[in-house]
């Protein structure tokens, strides 16, 4: 157990680290921004109690916050996908019988299952976040559409550092 703690507290430095010093500036005409943090909370464990999951979901939405000066938005939106999370790990893990496995990771959990878990708690996160920044129903189809773009950009990302990374289970 000791070991997963500690693996976790270096992947919530380093994704800040990343997330504020190097993608803080990269976009496209703040149409298409990359929320490469949110890999933390989608590689907690399945073990994890749900009250710890929102406290840590909550604390790195407000580290954000206070690199990007958004007074919330990322603890709401960070919290929200934690929310998400327990409803689609509770709803797909039991069914396909992945109850004994440590973390939702791609090289555990395999390619289809990893992709559509981060498509859907990416775009759950990044629809919060881009609502509440706007908070305006007159540019719904702007915010629509940076919710979009932003994902793709945010999911590939997930996707290369997964790769990056990848152990293949051993059965």
């Amino acid at each position: 157990m000791g070991r997963i703690v500690i693996i976790n507290i270096i992947r919530f430095f380093l994704l800040i680290a990343i997330q504020v010093f190097l993608l803080k500036n990269v976009g496209y005409y703040n149409l298409s921004i990359p929320y490469l943090y949110i890999l933390f909370i989608l590689l907690l464990p399945f073990g994890i109690p749900n009250w710890l999951l929102f406290f840590l979901a909550f604390t790195t939405g407000l580290t954000i916050d206070v690199f990007y000066d958004t007074l919330g938005l990322n603890a709401a939106a960070c919290t929200f996908m934690a929310f998400i999370r327990i409803l689609y790990i509770s709803i797909t893990v039991q069914r396909d019988g992945f109850d004994n496995e440590p973390e939702p990771s791609m090289g555990i959990m395999g390619f289809r299952w990893f992709i559509f878990y981060s498509i859907i708690l990416t775009l759950a996160h990044h629809f919060i976040l881009f609502t509440f920044e706007t908070f305006s129903f007159s540019e719904f189809g702007y915010t629509l559409l940076r919710v979009f773009l932003s994902s793709i950009f945010t999911v590939s990302l997930i996707l290369i550092s997964e790769f990056a990374f990848y152990r293949k289970k051993l059965r």
